[in-house]
């Protein structure tokens, strides 16, 4: 889908939210900054102008077997909310759902990823049971046409499918993403981006993964990450 740039918008997010990342990082860490930014990111979209076109409901979930790609700082977070919020039973099942998944998507390549449904091991019911701190990935997944969705979830080797998005919400997110992403860099923090079963799983098997990342060391020893390339790096403040 083809749309016109909105370069007033872009760089408003771009010079916004990087103030916001860099200060928040600095005063209260980047995991609670991360949370800070997640808030604003959903704000953002919100308030998009085109946010009342999105198709996406609570039980419309053929975009939650797709192949998702995460920043270390997300596991970690998701992780702490699983944690926190959920009783044993569901926890166990879940990582078990986890590890399960890990192994059949370590062994496969970004394109074979994307050829292949997944169940996320969060959905339960066709809710996403860790919304809250859902990854930026999800948050920006939006489409105009659930029917696109699920012809991407009937056709996963069909890579010419393209769903109508919202593109100011588009824009305003991924905007948001990469101003926060360039904070956390220049902070010294990992940003690469890795296939969330394979990282979780990889994060609940090492504890001595999260130190690694807030000493602004690579974080999984094992994994290799994928550097993401900045859409908007040009208009970057």
């Amino acid at each position: 889908m083809e749309f016109t740039l909105d370069l007033d918008l872009v760089r408003h997010v771009l010079r916004d939210e990087s103030s916001h990342g860099r200060a928040d990082i600095t005063e209260f860490g980047v995991l609670n900054a991360l949370g800070r930014s997640q808030n604003r990111h959903d704000e953002r979209l919100a308030a998009a102008a085109d946010a009342g076109n999105l198709a996406c409901q609570a039980g419309c979930s053929w975009c939650c077997h797709f192949s998702v790609d995460v920043r270390a700082a997300e596991v970690f977070r998701i992780l702490d909310f699983v944690e926190r919020e959920m009783p044993d039973a569901q926890r166990e099942a879940i990582y078990r759902t986890i590890g399960e998944n890990s192994h059949i998507f370590a062994a496969l390549d970004e394109d074979a990823r994307a050829q292949l449904n997944v169940k996320c091991p969060f959905l339960e019911e066709g809710r996403c049971t860790i919304y809250p701190v859902r990854p930026q990935s999800c948050r920006n997944y939006h489409a105009t046409d659930s029917a696109g969705c699920q012809q991407s979830y009937d056709h996963p080797d069909d890579s010419e499918i393209d769903p109508d998005f919202a593109p100011g919400v588009y824009q305003a997110g991924t905007a948001h993403v990469e101003a926060f992403s360039a904070a956390m860099e220049a902070a010294g923090y990992d940003v690469d981006a890795y296939e969330i079963n394979v990282a979780l799983n990889a994060a609940i098997l090492d504890a001595t993964a999260r130190p690694r990342f807030l000493s602004k060391q690579s974080p999984f020893t094992d994994l290799i990450g994928e550097s993401v390339v900045p859409e908007f790096d040009d208009l970057m403040p």
